[in-house]
C-alpha cells in the first residue's frame, strides 16, 4: 500500500496544494490485530470521503496529496514529538493514539504501542508524507514565488470528548492568524461566511501540526486549515456520502478556492 496518493491538476497548475491527511482507511494487519475489533471496524475519527468532496479542485489547477493510511496507524496532523496542540481539557490524541476523540480505547486491553513502535510508525508513515508535502510546497514556491497549503479536514457534528456543544459547520484555522497572510485569511473568511453555514475562526480548531509547521508567510509559504462538519456533505447519520448535500458545500468550497487563487496571484 502506498503511503499517499498524488492527484495532479487537469488544467494549468496554480500555486495551491491541498493536503488531505485523514481520509485514509488502510491499517496493516499486524496493527489491526491488536485493536479492539468493534472500534477498528468503525474508524470513527476518519475524515470520510473528504478526498471525494475536494476532487473537483484538480479542475482548478490544484495539486492534491491524500494519505492512504488511517490516522489510527499514525496521525499526520500531530507533532511527531507529541507536543500537545491544545491545553483546554479536551481529549488529546497523540501521533500514535491509543484512544478515539471521545477517549474510547482503540487497542485490546493487553496492548499499548510502546515508544519503539511509535518511532517505527513515525519513520514509516509520518515522515514520508511530510517530506513529500514539503517537496510540493518548495517546488511550487520556486515556480510561482509563493504557495498556499490548504489542509482539508472533517469531523462529526458532535464530539463530546472535545467539547460539549456541537461544532460550527465550517472552522477556519490559521494558528491565530500567523500561518498565512492577512489577505489570504480575509479572502477565506469572506468566502465562507454568510453562505448558509455556521462559521468560526480559530475556535475550537486553529490548525494542527501541518498548518503550524508549514505555514510561514514571511517565506511566502502560507497554510490554512478548514475543518468542517460531516453533516455538510454526508447524511444525518454521518456514514453515507450525500451527493445533493455535497454539491451545496462544493459550491462554497469552489468559490473559496477560486478566490484564494486570485488572491495568491496578487500577493
Amino acid at each position: 500500500m502506498e503511503i499517499f496518493k498524488i492527484i495532479e491538476p487537469t488544467v494549468t497548475k496554480v500555486p495551491v496544494v491541498i493536503s488531505i491527511p485523514h481520509a485514509g482507511t488502510f491499517i496493516p494487519e499486524d496493527i489491526k490485530s491488536k485493536m479492539d475489533p468493534e472500534i477498528s471496524s468503525q474508524l470513527d475519527d476518519t475524515d470520510w470521503f473528504i478526498d471525494k468532496l475536494y476532487s473537483f479542485a484538480t479542475e482548478l489547477g490544484i495539486t492534491i496529496i491524500t494519505a492512504n493510511y488511517s490516522r489510527w496507524v499514525v496521525d499526520l496532523n500531530r507533532d511527531p514529538e507529541n507536543h500537545a496542540l491544545y491545553s483546554d481539557g479536551r481529549v488529546i490524541t497523540d501521533v500514535v493514539t491509543i484512544t478515539d476523540f471521545n477517549g474510547n480505547k482503540i487497542y485490546n486491553d493487553d496492548h499499548t504501542p510502546n515508544q519503539q513502535e511509535v518511532s517505527r510508525r513515525v519513520e514509516l508513515y509520518h515522515k514520508p508524507y511530510h517530506k513529500k508535502l514539503n517537496e510540493f510546497l518548495q517546488k511550487t514556491k520556486a515556480e510561482f514565488g509563493k504557495v498556499l497549503l490548504f489542509d482539508a479536514h472533517s469531523i462529526r457534528k458532535s464530539v463530546p470528548g472535545i467539547r460539549p456543544e456541537d461544532f460550527p459547520d465550517l472552522i477556519l484555522g490559521d494558528n491565530d492568524e500567523t500561518s498565512a497572510s492577512p489577505e489570504l485569511i480575509k479572502t477565506t473568511i469572506d468566502s465562507l461566511q454568510n453562505k448558509g453555514y455556521g462559521f468560526s475562526h480559530n475556535h475550537p480548531f486553529k490548525g494542527g501540526y501541518i498548518t503550524r509547521s508549514f505555514g510561514n508567510p514571511k517565506e511566502n509559504i502560507h497554510a490554512l486549515q478548514l475543518e468542517m462538519c460531516k453533516t455538510n456533505y454526508m447524511d444525518s447519520s454521518e456514514t453515507i456520502y450525500d451527493e445533493a448535500n455535497a454539491r451545496r458545500i462544493q459550491l462554497v468550497l469552489k468559490e473559496t478556492l477560486v478566490n484564494l487563487i486570485e488572491t495568491s496571484n496578487k500577493i
